[in-house]
């Protein structure tokens, strides 16, 4: 199955006061593991940055300023992701509600509720009350690398997030997991019935009498030839 790690960066927290995105990070994964395959793209909001802004993503306005606006990206990005694929985004109805103004702005259909993989409320479901939820508490949970993290980046949070999705969904490998129960939470264990097998009486392994004649024939011949 194909998903798409997604995160933004923006000027702001509002897009309805007039905050634009600055920088989309996208990760894509297969069957739950990374493919190599990344979106990435500066965006020229058209707006001053504010210096708070700046200060979490270090994107100021001279960098911004020959870098493309959202609707000069739109085609590319939206063809990255797809029309159903999947979205995996933390804190989810930020991103989303910035991409979805955007989209909006350029008469382009918006990102459904139903495609979005949220990890906070993954996280929030799967951890004791009151843990930390954070992408940065996550990433120490999960042992997961940070020391190139010293901005927010949209593209590396993107990869931090899949490695912590991955975790999310109980790991790498999760198909190999060695889980004795199922759906109805009871344990099978080796001598568990399979519905369905027909039962078959245990084959005999010790030889017949006959058997037993003809191997003591065979041993006297090889006896013989020596």
């Amino acid at each position: 199955m194909r998903e798409i790690v997604l995160d933004t960066e923006t000027t702001g927290l509002r897009p309805q006061d007039g905050d634009r995105i600055v920088e989309i990070g996208c990760v894509e994964l297969v069957s739950l593991l990374p493919t190599g395959r990344t979106w990435h793209a500066y965006i020229n909001p058209d707006r001053p940055v504010p210096e708070e802004a700046a200060r979490v993503h270090g994107l100021r306005d001279d960098f911004l300023a020959d870098k493309p606006v959202f609707a000069a990206i739109a085609e590319d990005f939206l063809a990255f992701i797809g029309d159903d694929v999947p979205l995996v985004i933390h804190n989810a109805p930020f991103d989303v509600g910035f991409l979805n103004h955007e989209m909006k702005m350029l008469g382009l259909p918006r990102l459904t509720p139903t495609r979005i993989v949220d990890t906070l409320d993954m996280a929030r479901k799967s951890l004791p009350p009151g843990t930390s939820a954070s992408l940065d508490s996550l990433c120490r949970r999960f042992k997961v690398d940070l020391s190139e993290r010293k901005l927010h980046g949209a593209l590396l949070d993107a990869q931090l997030l899949a490695a912590v999705y991955l975790a999310l969904r109980g790991g790498r490998e999760p198909d190999l997991a060695m889980d004795t129960t199922h759906e109805g939470g009871e344990f099978l264990t080796e001598a568990a019935p399979v519905a369905g097998r027909v039962h078959r009486v245990p084959r005999p392994h010790a030889p017949t009498e006959e058997e037993q004649e003809a191997h003591e024939a065979f041993l006297a011949t090889l006896r013989a030839r020596s």
